[in-house]
């Protein structure tokens, strides 16, 4: 419990930082907008080679999918993980410059993600490859025990690789050492890194609610218009909230290193590493 405090309070740390930097909610935009434009592209390639009528096929058909449909599922599924490892790198180096003491902007962000490209695209691939591999082995296993030792699989990876984007953007690593990199910044950030899975998921929640219901009431008067409010809305506040997580797994990451972030208490930093 002691932990699940400070990690809320290392929240709201995080929430005053973006409250700096306002202009760091633009990555997950813009990270949302490439997926649309990436999806747009690939389904326009997919409608006129047909891959989409092998893929799909209608009530009674067969699927037939040929080697161009498999090449294009994949090239969208990696394409769709680089475009998100991109921005979120572009988003944690501009965190760290805010707290490092410097005053970073978008054009800051994206010119840092874009000097690790070579390690992002690496790490991109890696990742996609073991987000396949476990979305196939979980469309293939229809027992209970076999689920949920998939779902552990995948959370024991996910939080082993929580700090590979810090560490390529800020140590410049490649993705293997990034990963052994990470695995042991977990060690000594379990707790933490829990709980904020745990608590940004609430948040999350919380900010859809609060995004949906001055939508819901505009919707009341012109269906049209609450629609394209709810979608405006509902876009903004999920991507507040992805940008106060990056915030927070910079700050994480440097309190892992020993370092100790602008913007953040140095008392509730060494409380939070007592409290694991």
């Amino acid at each position: 419990m002691r932990t699940i405090g400070h990690t809320f309070e290392l929240m709201r740390m995080s929430w005053r930082v973006l409250m700096k930097d306002r202009e760091l909610v633009a990555f997950p935009i813009l990270s949302g907008a490439s997926l649309l434009v990436a999806a747009a592209v690939f389904f326009a390639a997919a409608g006129a080679t047909g891959t989409i009528d092998r893929i799909a096929p209608g009530e009674g058909e067969a699927a037939d999918v040929g080697g161009l449909d498999i090449a294009l599922s994949l090239g969208l599924y990696a394409c769709g993980y680089f475009i998100v490892i991109f921005f979120n790198a572009a988003l944690v180096a501009a965190a760290l410059e805010r707290l490092r003491g410097g005053d970073p902007n978008v054009g800051s962000g994206l010119r840092a993600a874009a000097a690790r490209l070579p390690q992002i695209l690496g790490w991109a691939i890696i990742a996609a490859t073991v987000g396949l591999i476990l979305q196939l082995a979980r469309d293939r296993t229809d027992n209970f025990l076999g689920r949920l030792a998939l779902a552990l699989v995948g959370g024991v990876w996910a939080y082993l690789t929580f700090f590979v984007v810090p560490v390529l953007v800020a140590e410049g690593l490649g993705p293997i050492s990034a990963i052994r990199r990470s695995g042991g910044l977990f060690r000594r950030t379990w707790g933490q890194q829990v709980t904020s899975s745990f608590g940004f998921g609430l948040v999350y929640i919380v900010a859809a609610l609060l995004a949906f219901l001055p939508a819901a009431a505009i919707f009341a008067l012109s269906p049209l218009a609450g629609l394209v409010a709810g979608a405006v809305l509902v876009g903004l506040a999920v991507a507040t909230v992805q940008a106060l997580e990056g915030i927070f797994k910079a700050a994480l990451y440097e309190f892992a290193n020993g370092e100790s972030p602008q913007g953040f208490d140095s008392g509730t930093l060494s409380d939070a590493y007592r409290a694991l």
